[in-house]
């Protein structure tokens, strides 16, 4: 399908998990891993995140390039005093699968599946780089379109989640996905007065 290039960014604990049974939410990682994900973002023509990772994070998803900031909600549903709708930055893009977006001012709304929206960004809106910030439901919707380009990974040693419903990037354990996907490593720092390891790898 015609995409943009697409790549993830994610803090990982000990055992390989993006949060606690209980969802704890971003800060558990050292300032260089949120320096990290800030950069990450600026050679971005878009940002993706799920409703859900929105909301627990309180993002507002900005850069200085003023990318397009892009939000996947499977029933639409977004509430309009989250931060990210008044917050300075790209244009907002809504994605309801199911149903359609709530209606809110100075966004754009979309009702399609994830790859037609991709295709959409990509044909309509000049997005050649999309960078994907989660949460993980929508990664393994991305997984099984084969869709990932490149991964960028916090390998944090200092957290233990545990739990066997804590989710990885692709959700909490469960099918596999239905063909193996093949990366290389391309980015290997690691950081032990941190407790970190940064790492990078691309569609092989």
């Amino acid at each position: 399908m015609p995409r943009p290039h697409i790549s993830l960014n994610f803090a990982l604990s000990a055992d390989g998990r993006i949060t606690s049974v209980a969802g704890i939410a971003s800060g558990w990682t050292s300032q260089a891993d949120k320096d990290r994900f800030l950069h990450l973002r600026e050679s971005a023509d878009a940002l993706l995140v799920g409703r859900g990772t929105l909301e627990a994070d309180r993002m507002t998803m900005t850069a200085p390039q003023n990318p397009l900031r892009c939000v996947v909600s499977g029933k639409g549903r977004f509430d309009p005093a989250h931060p990210l709708f008044h917050t300075e930055g790209g244009p907002i893009h809504l994605l309801g699968i199911y149903h359609p977006p709530t209606s809110i001012g100075g966004t754009t709304p979309h009702h399609s599946s994830l790859p037609d929206f991709l295709a959409t960004l990509h044909r309509d809106h000049g997005v050649e780089k999309l960078h994907c910030e989660g949460g993980a439901t929508l990664v393994r919707e991305l997984a099984e379109l084969d869709a990932i380009d490149e991964i960028h990974l916090t390998w944090a040693a200092h957290t233990l989640f545990g739990g066997r419903e804590a989710p990885g990037i692709t959700g909490p354990p469960g099918d596999f996905l239905p063909a193996s996907r093949q990366f290389e490593l391309t980015h290997f720092e690691p950081r032990p007065d941190l407790g970190e390891c940064f790492l990078s790898y691309r569609r092989a």
